[in-house]
């Protein structure tokens, strides 16, 4: 039983404890997060680093009068223990619980629902702007990791903030890692900030003489802050932040609650946006996480019954890369952060030369894959589903309008379960669908994924190979008919046709077997034998776990309209956005496991 934090309903109840349990408080957090995320699956390692860092927060500012934004978002599990969700805490990223993320129908403390990197200083500076115009006294606070640093967006948002008057404060957590440890110029920036001689010699002195102070009351703790602020940035340089017309505040120990208090209580006394830059631990309080954060980044739920034997795609998807690689020198692989997320780790451990890690940059990603392979190089740039919208304009201007020949490894298709809404991988295919020339294909099995990456990393043009996260299983169906874009099962005779693709094909199969079923290897362009596979057919059902408009199902009806087809033609996909729960739980909802569609193809 956590004794203090059951007792927090709201951060004012953090406020009106005593100092002396402020130390037991972090330590009741972080237990709660690594009883409850091991049970769960979620964020351990992210939510670990910064316990202090979020009491100080709500110590400092009174949320949601103040509003605090969290980038990405997935760290914010300790704000929800403070905001009166403790005794929902066990629910988080399960069906019907508590989002793993921040959301506004959850509580008035979650300003924006965020899953995505590089979006909270945007949002809080337009917040902050707003409530200028409004009269509105209270200020925003973009809460950011130095991973986030590698997205562009970040200095559209402090280049605008730094000519600002408005009340913004952002938060650098900066604690070396995004999900992998960060790449780039800007972290070894933060490095060099961080380990700036004169800096830790002049805050060594300033600290010991401040000691010999009698500070009186939260004041002076203000001042003591201000005062060595001005004698570091006399003995310094300025920072990259101070030069963009920001106030900077920092490097300050993310996890001495009262070096963080000062610092955020001094960041509220400037008179433009200011910039408070703390360094945490990911993983800190659990030796394993803090030894490997990047393992303890995102941990999966303890279910042994959902288990499943055997590789997944990811893992396949790896390995094909490292044997066609070995064939082909021109093959380079491109991430944005994730190259153990998308299994790219191995490639660069045996082709380092040809790896690339740009950051969370998916648009520069795909635009620097584009200067690659207008020098020859195949490259194959690995995204997941939902992050490839971050890269529209890249894909369609810097790629196909160029006439490039790339490989688009898109990760996570379709429901991802519990990570929820802004990671369901379900509008990838009607974001590209409208690019010319582009291919989009869909493997069901490890060996369709090899076939098909073979044949896209040796033939030109734009080539999107979407999967999901599930074990590439191999295919035991007797096919009927088998070509390079689609497959046949079932009865021929039949008038009913099921036509699908990807995962849901296994779902298909276990219908009854007086059905005619379709399964679309090649999504887009659409083979025109395919269509006429159905041609013939009274009835027509496609099931597709993709966004319905603009999705594969609404083209393969005008193609069949096109082609004389009477019949009836029923569509079932997805519409709005999914909530968080299971995959299993998912497709039962939308009538895309087999018990629905049975019931569908029965009415």
């Amino acid at each position: 039983m956590q004794e203090i934090l059951q007792k927090i309903q709201s951060p004012s109840d953090m406020r009106a404890l005593d100092k002396k349990y402020y130390a037991q408080l972090a330590r009741e957090i972080r237990l709660e997060l690594v009883k409850t995320i091991t049970k769960n699956g979620g964020h351990l390692a992210s939510n670990l680093g910064v316990v202090e860092l979020t009491m100080a927060l709500h110590l400092c500012f009174e949320s949601p009068k103040d509003a605090l934004i969290w980038d990405v978002s997935h760290q914010s599990y300790a704000h929800k223990l403070l905001t009166g969700r403790y005794t929902e805490f066990e629910t988080i990223r399960q069906s019907n619980g508590l989002s793993g993320f921040t959301c506004p129908k959850e509580s008035e403390h979650d300003f924006f629902v965020t899953g995505h990197a590089s979006t909270s200083v945007s949002s809080a500076l337009g917040l902050a702007e707003a409530r200028k115009l409004q009269g509105n006294p209270h200020f925003s606070v973009a809460i950011l990791g130095d991973g986030a640093l590698t997205g562009g967006l970040v200095y559209e948002a402090l280049n605008n903030a730094g000519q600002s008057q408005a009340k913004l404060i952002v938060v650098l957590n900066d604690n070396e890692m995004s999900i992998s440890r960060n790449v780039g110029a800007l972290s070894r920036y933060l490095a060099r900030v961080r380990a700036r001689p004169e800096y830790r010699w002049t805050k060594q002195r300033v600290e010991r003489v401040l000691r010999r102070i009698p500070l009186i009351g939260d004041q002076m703790a203000i001042i003591a802050v201000a005062l060595k602020r001005l004698i570091k940035r006399i003995l310094t340089q300025t920072t990259l932040f101070e030069d963009m017309g920001l106030s900077y505040i920092g490097p300050v120990d993310g996890h001495n609650l009262g070096y963080l208090v000062s610092a955020l209580e001094s960041a509220k006394l400037t008179p433009r946006p200011a910039l408070v830059h703390v360094h945490t631990v990911k993983g800190r309080g659990l030796d394993s996480a803090e030894l490997a954060p990047d393992q303890y980044h995102g941990i999966a739920r303890q279910c042994p019954e959902e288990t499943v034997l055997g590789k997944s795609f990811t893992e396949k998807f790896s390995e094909m890369m490292c044997e066609i690689a070995e064939r082909d020198p021109k093959i380079c692989a491109v991430t944005a952060a994730m190259s153990m997320g998308t299994g790219l780790d191995s490639f660069q451990n045996r082709y380092p030369s040809r790896f690339f890690d740009v950051g969370i940059a998916e648009g520069h990603a795909v635009t620097f894959a584009a200067g690659l392979a207008k020098q020859g190089i195949r490259p194959v740039v690995a995204i997941y589903s939902t992050f490839l919208q971050r890269a529209y304009d890249q894909i369609l201007h810097d790629v196909a309008l160029q006439d490039l020949s790339m490989v688009l490894a898109v990760d996570r298709a379709g429901f991802v379960g519990a990570d929820g809404a802004t990671h369901h991988g379900l509008y990838d295919i009607a974001m590209c669908a409208g690019i010319p020339d582009i291919r989009i294909y869909a493997p069901t099995t490890a060996e369709e994924l090899r076939a098909i990456l073979w044949k896209a990393t040796n033939n030109d043009g734009l080539w999107v190979i979407r999967y999901p996260r599930d074990v590439a299983v191999h295919d035991e169906i007797s096919t009927l008919l088998s070509s390079d874009t689609y497959d046949l099962y079932g009865d021929l005779s039949s008038s009913k046709a099921v036509v699908t693709y990807g995962r849901l094909f296994f779902e298909t199969s276990k219908l009854h077997k007086n059905m005619r079923i379709c399964k679309l290897r090649q999504l887009l362009p659409i083979d025109p034998e395919a269509v006429k596979s159905v041609l013939d057919c009274e009835r027509v059902f496609f099931f597709e776990e993709g966004a319905r408009a603009g999705g594969v199902g609404e083209r393969f009806a005008l193609e069949l309209l096109e082609k004389g087809f009477r019949g009836c033609f029923h569509l079932t996909a997805v519409e709005g956005f999914p909530r968080h729960a299971s995959v299993k739980e998912l497709l039962r909802e939308y009538d895309l496991d087999a018990a629905g569609m049975e019931l569908l193809c029965e009415v």
